[in-house]
């Protein structure tokens, strides 16, 4: 059982307006995000400052416990909230959330004694495209929340961490977008551009291979 939750809570500075809310290839960001992973879930929350603006999303939207501490007290309230013991944490703007690489984290989860399970790049950690066992990881936030921290990676040390390498990530990400997120609007236009790219190559595919591609097969979203 595996509860998701996206992450609305950053104040989109550069973008000038909600990012969340922007159309991405004509549905709202957030939507395209939540379509993406939401099949691997059994419940699905939005955690942000301003749950209102996403009623349109018809899942529970749950305010912020602890307003103002950013991502780390966006995992707090997402921890906090979920009713199930395993928790994926998606950010709203990564439009190529990876559904395959979150169950691959989830599966490790089943199978060791990991507390969460964090892929990597060789920028470093992307813990808002991660799963996370709710108990210890929610005890471990809680004190880093009350000794001030600010970093969403600053409880690590007190948890059974595993770390997805760069090289594990990529069997599941060979094209290296699934942590593309977008900041601003130049961001947003070149991530349509790679979506539409995605969705003209898949359609190339299936009109090379049609005995491959069954009657009536839809293009997915990149």
């Amino acid at each position: 059982m595996l509860t998701l939750a996206i992450q609305a809570g950053g104040e989109s500075n550069r973008m000038g307006q909600d990012k969340a809310l922007l159309p991405f290839l004509g549905q709202p960001l957030i939507e395209r995000v939540l379509s993406r992973v939401a099949h691997l879930a059994d419940e699905i929350l939005v955690t942000s400052n301003h749950p209102e603006g996403y009623r349109f999303l018809e899942v529970a939207l749950i305010p912020d416990l602890i307003p103002g501490r950013g991502a780390l007290g966006g995992l707090y309230t997402a921890l906090k909230s979920a009713r199930h013991q395993l928790v994926a944490v998606v950010a709203c703007d990564m439009p190529f959330a990876n559904p395959a690489l979150l169950a691959a984290c989830q599966d490790i989860l089943l199978d060791t004694d990991a507390d969460c399970v964090i892929p990597s790049t060789d920028r470093g950690l992307e813990p808002l495209h991660a799963v996370y066992r709710r108990a210890t990881c929610l005890r471990a936030v809680a004190a880093a929340i009350e000794s001030g921290e600010q970093r969403v990676i600053s409880w690590h040390n007190n948890v059974n961490l595993r770390v997805l390498s760069p090289a594990e990530v990529s069997h599941f990400d060979p094209q290296n977008i699934t942590f593309w997120n977008v900041n601003t609007p130049e961001d947003f236009v070149q991530a349509e551009a790679k979506a539409i790219d995605f969705q003209k190559k898949i359609l190339t595919q299936c009109h090379s291979q049609r005995d491959k591609c069954p009657k009536g097969t839809s293009v997915p979203k990149g």
